[in-house]
């Protein structure tokens, strides 16, 4: 969380920088410190204090203090414990686990709430309203957008999930205002990915970005109305390693997604799921007693 600010406040107005630079000198009493203080310190005016907040991805105030108190008192790092090949399987077991929970608990503190709001009220207004949902990945992306599209189908709205790039480019130009175009993607420069987020755009689609932040994926349209980016960082890297982690948090992506929509669309699906279940139920040879 703390890199991230570092990093953006070259973009921030100079007010904001002063409150940035006071955030990083002692980002523990950042937290507990209350607003007015916080303002008079950076010499900057309550209000601008909250724009900074804002402008770095949170909902506000309260939003960015309590982020920021999990990151500073949990200190989770993320330390890529690559494995060897003198490793004996134990060590495999504990070096790839605790990869996988650290990722976890970091993405935990950083992400944003605001940005799944409006990813969820998109997907919800699309299942609600009968539009297409549909979800592009290539790749190990395309294994997330499957599993994406299998839990949305099971929702009762209308879902695809596209890893041919061809078929991404002509599905992506079938769109519409109100459809939504979920691409996933780790590294963010796939080619094709980058072409069919263009078309679904220039089609009034919402396009819903699920990769890491600074990519030309990310980039793309940044600050549009139809565009929501949620940011998956992780310091994996996918030239050198299977995208093992970043598969991880996809997949925690959509199971968010998935869930938060589930609860806002109209209460007549779920008599719809039940009966799924109890059809599968009877696919089973094995019945418990």
């Amino acid at each position: 969380m703390l890199d991230r600010i570092r990093a953006s406040i070259p973009a921030l107005p100079p007010a904001e920088q002063r409150v940035a630079k006071l955030l990083l000198l002692d980002p523990r009493s950042f937290a507990t410190l209350p607003v007015a203080e916080l303002a008079d310190r950076s010499h900057v005016s309550k209000p601008t204090v909250v724009r900074f907040c804002r402008s770095v991805g949170y909902d506000g105030l309260a939003d960015f203090k309590r982020k920021l108190a999990g990151t500073v008192n949990e200190g989770v790092p993320f330390v890529h414990r690559a494995v060897d090949e003198d490793d004996k399987v134990g060590d495999i077991v504990v070096k790839v686990i605790d990869n996988a929970v650290s990722a976890l608990l970091k993405y935990r503190n950083d992400a944003t709430s605001h940005a799944f709001e409006r990813a969820i009220e998109a997907l919800a207004e699309a299942g609600r309203a009968g539009r297409r949902i549909e979800f592009y990945g290539v790749g190990n992306s395309g294994i997330v957008a499957q599993d994406a599209q299998h839990k949305f189908f099971r929702l009762g709205v209308r879902s695809a999930a596209v890893s041919d790039g061809h078929v991404q480019l002509m599905a992506a130009t079938m769109l519409g205002p109100g459809d939504c175009a979920v691409l996933i993607s780790n590294s963010g420069r796939t080619r094709d990915l980058l072409d069919a987020a263009e078309v679904a755009r220039r089609r009034g689609a919402t396009t819903i970005v699920i990769t890491c932040s600074g990519s030309p994926l990310a980039l793309m349209g940044q600050g549009g109305a139809n565009q929501v980016l949620l940011a998956v960082d992780h310091p994996e890297d996918y030239d050198r390693y299977s995208p093992m982690v970043s598969r991880l948090l996809h997949l925690t992506v959509i199971d968010i997604l998935t869930t938060a929509v589930a609860l806002r669309l109209p209460g007549e699906l779920r008599p719809m799921l039940q009966e799924i279940k109890k059809n599968l139920r009877a696919k089973r040879y094995a019945q418990p007693e």
